[in-house]
């Protein structure tokens, strides 16, 4: 037994020591540099998941970028009408299912406030849930993780989320990805 798993230990060991030298060396896919910066990691429901989201809306001054799943959360809407009507350049895509819905959809409130928004169509779901706050400037933000922009995420799920700061290589990968993503989608017509 224990000659088993040592044997086991061995193979981890052999699969991780070259995974982790190429990472060092950058060789592996999506490899970036992290850079000195914040990480907040939260957990829903104990930590107030939605109210940092807003604060970090709040922060904003160039521009936000939305990957949306479903999106109920009538805080973060008001948060992003909030950042669009100080000028800054608010867009969001939005899951093409999910976008339909009516019951409590805020995408509609979004795009009568003059937030462009973009339907992904491509994928059975385009299930990102994704904010990226001012990638070009140093100190950008990357919002990311479980949880959707809704109600629910903050108040019945068990949900996580991760709020990179200061991280520009995660914020130009990230909007690189968005905006490949919104290459592909069709403009939102709110009905």
């Amino acid at each position: 037994m224990k000659l088993r798993r040592l044997a086991g230990a061995l193979a981890i060991v052999a699969v991780l020591v070259p995974a982790l030298s190429a990472g060092r060396e950058g060789a592996l896919p999506g490899s970036v540099p992290i850079s000195a910066g914040t990480v907040q990691v939260l957990f829903s429901p104990w930590d107030d998941i939605e109210g940092a989201i807003v604060a970090a809306l709040r922060s904003a001054r160039r521009e936000v970028l939305v990957h949306s799943f479903s999106f109920t959360s009538r805080p973060l809407a008001r948060a992003l009408i909030e950042a669009r009507a100080r000028g800054v350049d608010v867009r969001v895509t939005a899951d093409a299912s999910e976008s339909e819905r009516t019951e409590n959809n805020r995408i509609p409130d979004l795009a009568a406030a003059g937030i462009p928004v973009f339907v992904e169509e491509r994928y059975q779901s385009a299930h990102n849930k994704v904010m990226i706050i001012d990638a070009a400037v140093a100190g950008g933000t990357v919002i990311t993780g479980s949880y959707n922009w809704t109600y629910a995420a903050q108040r019945r799920n068990a949900e996580n989320v991760i709020i990179m700061s200061g991280q520009n290589a995660v914020s130009a990968r990230y909007r690189m990805n968005w905006e490949r993503q919104r290459a592909e989608a069709r403009p939102y017509i709110n009905r």
